[in-house]
């Protein structure tokens, strides 16, 4: 009997410091339970700026020949950047390139013998950065009425650009955390808990795209230059604790 009732003492005692155990784990090791989410905002824009990027060249045998005929090139260029409403100061060309170039020569036997000089060619580089969007996309589509010229005009196409690019990254972040937190806010409701203190938070790339289109995300960030509209997303990887 005596026994046995120092077997009930003990399991009375070892269930009472269990219980006590418990309590106190659960206290110093609230810290360890904690939530995971992913933040994401996405924001449709429209461009602000344009480049518009082309090349002409011309070639003749002797180097002031070509360079002659490259001068009326660049002032018949740029006339026609300035009719279709272009600022003067918007145009930029860059030096002149200048290529000494070379053909080859064949025997009877259709075998190279050696190259001989066929004169120089002179490239001009040029590009029109403006915040008057219609007016350069309209010089760009009608820009073939300078090859009537006899001007080897080789049109780019446009780049188009954001202005105000950082201060929409900045929104995004600040929309994406707390799309985050909305997400774990749910989730502990839905498990009678509540949101904490955040432990943990990184911020992944900014992905531009062109609005509706399927391109795909690049791991260090796409960046599309070739649409007008855009989309701008991010994502915000949070970690909070669950109270």
């Amino acid at each position: 009997m005596i026994k046995a009732l120092s077997y009930l003492i003990i399991g009375v005692c070892l269930c009472i410091s269990v219980r006590i155990f418990s309590r106190a784990w659960e206290k110093t090791h609230l810290s360890y339970q904690s939530i995971k989410v992913t933040g994401l905002a996405q924001r449709d824009f429209t461009s602000d700026r344009i480049i518009w990027s082309s090349s002409f060249s011309r070639k003749a045998y002797t180097l002031a020949e070509a360079n002659s005929q490259i001068k009326k090139d660049i002032i018949a260029v740029k006339q026609y950047l300035i009719s279709h409403g272009i600022q003067e100061s918007e145009i930029v060309f860059s030096a002149l390139q200048i290529n000494r170039e070379f053909d080859s020569k064949y025997d009877n036997e259709g075998k190279t013998t050696g190259q001989v000089f066929s004169g120089f060619n002179l490239s001009q580089q040029i590009s029109v950065e403006s915040k008057n969007l219609p007016t350069v996309e309209n010089a760009y589509k009608n820009a073939g009425s300078l090859i009537d010229q006899s001007i080897e005009f080789i049109s780019g196409e446009p780049d188009y650009f954001y202005s105000k690019l950082a201060d929409l990254k900045i929104e995004l972040l600040s929309e994406a955390t707390k799309d985050g937190y909305n997400r774990a806010d749910k989730i502990a409701e839905n498990a009678e808990g509540s949101v904490g203190k955040m432990k943990n938070a990184s911020m992944g790339v900014i992905q531009i795209t062109g609005q509706n289109s399927t391109e795909d995300y690049s791991w260090d960030g796409a960046f599309n230059t070739k649409a007008k509209n855009k989309t701008a997303a991010v994502t915000v990887k949070l970690e909070f604790e669950i109270k």
